[in-house]
């Protein structure tokens, strides 16, 4: 029976692993090195070829990653004792006006450094021919190399930043479903939290010039707001029998409608340029801050659920409603402590995403919902209740965002990619429902 029971525990995790080497597979293709990487293996190779004291012309164009290569060439070639005559960074032409003013000048080159796609440019086909006064300047290049799109660098920290917000949100929706109950205001609580924050700090915090503890004050103010949501959804569950269903509903559509009265139609955006340290700020190690956030709320999370009476208390209520309220657990108070838990965390992924967009919109979290329970679900909490884990809430939702971003690499439409998440939703319910009956 451990096998059985290691895979019921475990078995996401190699789901999760056999994706990335899907992907992986799916999307090895030639890769050129950019920035830092691409400067300093070009850079080796002039001063194989040409010394330490070569004359360069460096060459880049705008993509993503081009500038930077340029820029750190140029620092690290002129520091070891070489000479940048030029830097054109932007299109075929700027490197033409710069070999044309070289070659008035009468200045040698002998080597042109430039990213793999200024490489393929025509006006260095035949420099020899075309600027005789430069010299024979080579034309250098980063080598490219084999690797898979997805598991370069930046494509994982984009997986974890875009999931951020929905795992963050599938710890309180955890507790909630391991009640046994559901909540679908969640959504709507991320652009009430996001339009609340930001037109506080616009309309009361001075806008642009806001400072940081004002900053602060409004998206705690948010986060409060949002708990009364919760707290509500809670009273109106245990108090009044009404089903979860329902209550969630109507408050999904009570936040979404005071969001858009809030904001008037329009997007908030009249706030300070530092707003955005917790949505794209990078400070410890180079991860997103918000990704550390997500980290620390589900340690923290992880130690309730397993190591407190409360988190006894709330598997107690999933499993057996009555049980517990004769064995003397505060079934109300619980209940209640869940609802306004989740929604207190779609107050916080609401203030991660208008940090990381800089604005308030009511269009903020549609649908984040049904991604939030799928990551729940397919995480392997029981949607009957009772049973589930944090850390297979976290490895869900890193599931469906691995699955998203593979075909959005493989070039898969988004009406295709709902088909697929709906029939993985679909296909972990199955698996709860024969695990339950075993």
């Amino acid at each position: 029976m451990k096998m059985p029971r290691f895979l019921s525990d475990y078995g996401m995790v190699f789901v999760l692993l056999l994706l990335c080497a899907f992907f992986s597979i799916i999307t090895t293709k030639e890769q050129w090195p950019s920035g830092e990487a691409g400067a300093q293996q070009v850079t080796a190779a002039i001063h194989a070829k040409h010394g330490k004291s070569a004359r360069i012309v460096v060459a880049a164009s705008t993509q993503s990653g081009d500038p930077e290569f340029a820029d750190a060439l140029a620092r690290e070639f002129a520091s070891a004792g070489g000479k940048v005559l030029a830097v054109a960074k932007g299109e075929p032409k700027d490197a033409r006006e710069s070999l044309v003013k070289l070659g008035t000048a009468g200045e040698r080159v002998d080597a042109i450094a430039c990213t793999r796609v200024a490489s393929t440019w025509a006006v260095f086909e035949n420099i020899g021919t075309d600027f005789p006064s430069l010299g024979s300047p080579s034309v250098i290049a980063p080598q490219s190399y084999r690797w898979p799109t997805f598991l370069k660098s930046e494509n994982l920290l984009n997986i974890a930043n875009q999931i951020a917000v929905i795992a963050i949100i599938a710890i309180g929706m955890t507790m909630v479903i391991i009640t046994g109950g559901i909540d679908l205001s969640v959504g709507s609580l991320i652009a009430f939290s996001a339009v609340v924050a930001t037109r506080i700090i616009r309309d009361l915090g001075g806008g642009v010039s806001a400072g940081t503890g004002i900053m602060i004050g409004a998206c705690l103010i948010a986060i409060v707001a949002c708990g009364a949501v919760g707290g509500f959804s809670g009273i109106m569950i245990t108090r009044f029998a009404v089903p979860p269903f329902i209550v969630t509903l109507a408050m999904m559509l009570v936040g979404s409608g005071l969001a858009y009265i809030l904001a008037a139609g329009q997007s908030v955006y009249q706030i300070p340029d530092s707003f955005v340290w917790l949505g794209r700020g990078a400070d410890l190690f180079g991860l997103p801050n918000a990704v550390v956030l997500m980290v620390l709320l589900y340690i923290a999370a992880h130690i309730l659920m397993a190591r407190t009476t409360l988190g006894r208390y709330i598997y107690a209520v999933g499993g057996n409603r009555e049980a517990a309220r004769l064995s003397g657990v505060p079934v109300g108070r619980v209940i209640l402590f869940a609802y306004v838990t989740c929604a207190l965390l779609a107050a916080v992924g609401g203030v991660v995403q208008a940090s990381l967009f800089k604005s308030g919109s009511a269009t903020y979290g549609s649908m984040y919902e049904l991604y939030v329970i799928a990551a729940v679900v397919v995480g392997g909490t029981s949607i009957n209740g009772g049973e589930g884990k944090m850390f297979g809430t976290l490895i869900g939702a890193f599931i469906i965002a691995v699955i998203q971003n593979g075909m959005n690499l493989m070039n898969v439409e988004s009406y295709t990619q709902k088909v697929v998440l709906g029939f993985v939703i679909l296909g972990a319910v199955l698996l709860d429902k024969i695990r339950n009956a075993r």
